[in-house]
């Protein structure tokens, strides 16, 4: 049997949300081992790790964006490339990637087979949406972090053949909706304290916000404030009248599959976000650069008139993953097995 090592990006949640619905499919073809690197994670896998490395990750800030000085200092370049050359790449057959630095350069240099399996690949297609100011050190970073060989992306839209819609994770598609005089709110890189003092002037409503800083449950004017829990989270956003949140992808793209109105704001310093909220801009999605007083009167009218944008993401998990495999994995006297597996 074939093996796969499956890296992934730990910086946020996003990343590890997908994986576990992934990793099964991946099982059906290869023995897979799990790699992770960063440390900005607050969601279990569910699954053994084969290896945990620093990588190259980021780390969030309390005022919108990311901690450029906490992110130099916690790097270690020497660290990043003793891991590279550690990293016994040459035990797989094929390297699947998600957005993960570490792997992706010890595939290349070691000319290991490395197929990139996420969001931010499917940037790269030309037919993706930009923002009109395109930061190019950060357009850079984003082309060079972790290279490949093949890309299979995941975007809001199938913008490309080799561009999916999102993998919409199984506790997602089967939690219970309805709709409660609450809005759940997810910007990790603002803290409780800000967050509070901005979401208490919008009056007639309340807000249920989940806090990577928060150590417990309190309540302040109407804002309710959680530490960050899974399980408490989708209920929450399952529950909700809308969700303001950063312009990720994961969060942002199960808002509209729960069919909640949805409001981001992209993080500063993250090229990716900007990318994501010009696809979600030009698909009816209101998005504001902060929460400035200007900004407020528009999360206001939000509250008040925004609409809900119709979305329609199948659960393609496993097509995916059978095209990889028949590509990369699967000899052409075997590819019935795939028809087997998916079908």
């Amino acid at each position: 049997m074939k093996k796969i090592l499956y890296a992934i990006q730990g910086t946020g949640n996003g990343h590890i949300s997908r994986a576990r619905d992934i990793i099964p499919e991946l099982k059906k073809y290869a023995d897979v081992d799990i790699l992770i690197s960063g440390t900005q994670s607050d969601l279990d896998i569910d699954t053994s790790i084969k290896y945990r490395l620093g990588g190259l990750g980021f780390v969030f800030g309390k005022k919108g964006g990311i901690d450029i000085i906490k992110t130099f200092r916690e790097a270690s370049i020497i660290r990043f490339l003793k891991e590279i050359f550690q990293l016994p790449i040459r035990d797989y057959d094929l390297v699947i990637n998600d957005f993960e630095p570490v792997s992706a350069w010890a595939s290349k240099l070691r000319n290991v087979p490395c197929v990139s399996l996420s969001h931010q690949c499917a940037l790269l297609f030309e037919e993706t949406p930009r923002p009109t100011k395109l930061d190019r050190f950060g357009w850079w970073i984003l082309k060079k972090y972790a290279p490949s060989q093949k890309q299979y992306g995941f975007h809001f839209k199938s913008y490309h053949q080799q561009v999916s819609t999102p993998v919409i994770r199984k506790q997602i598609r089967e939690a219970q909706v309805s709709v409660k005089p609450h809005y759940t709110v997810y910007l990790p890189s603002f803290s409780e304290q800000y967050l509070i003092k901005k979401l208490n002037k919008i009056k007639g409503v309340k807000w249920q916000v989940f806090s990577k800083h928060a150590s417990e449950s309190f309540v302040k004017g109407n804002v309710q404030v959680f530490p960050l829990s899974n399980k408490d989270f989708i209920k929450s956003m399952a529950e909700s009248s809308g969700v303001l949140c950063g312009a990720g992808f994961e969060t942002p793209a199960e808002a509209l599959f729960l069919v909640k109105k949805l409001l981001v704001i992209p993080m500063r310093s993250q090229t990716e976000q900007f990318f994501n909220a010009q696809s979600l801009k030009e698909m009816g999605v209101m998005v504001i650069k902060n929460l400035k007083k200007g900004n407020l009167m528009k999360l206001q009218y939000w509250v008040d008139y925004g609409e809900i944008i119709s979305v329609n993401y199948p659960n393609m998990t496993a097509d995916i993953i059978a095209g990889i495999a028949g590509d990369f994995l699967v000899e052409e006297k075997d590819f019935s097995l795939i028809q087997k597996l998916v079908y």
